[in-house]
């Protein structure tokens, strides 16, 4: 259809367009039917028998956050302001 007559029927609603994505799936050179699981660290065992060159490695993730660090504790005078304000914010 012409531009403008598209744009008609659409201003109309009798034109609905869709948008169809298609992909062809095809076998790679890892494929394999076999399922196995990626090695995630690398062992003294493995480096003294040469066994890693062979395995498959899971990447690294570098982005990934670490742990958050475990809560600390307030230092003796700043609990004691804090515990000053609090009773300041009761009074108040």
């Amino acid at each position: 259809l012409p531009e403008r007559d598209r744009a008609d029927l659409k201003r109309r609603k009798l034109l609905l367009e869709v948008t169809l994505k298609t992909y062809w799936i095809r076998k790679g050179s890892a494929f394999s039917t076999a399922l196995t699981r990626a090695e995630t660290e690398l062992t003294p065992e493995m480096i003294a028998t040469g066994s890693w060159q062979a395995l498959p490695f899971k990447p690294y993730n570098f982005s990934a956050l670490g742990l958050p660090p475990a809560c600390g504790h307030l230092h003796p005078l700043l609990k004691v302001r804090s515990q000053l304000r609090q009773i300041f914010l009761e009074m108040g």
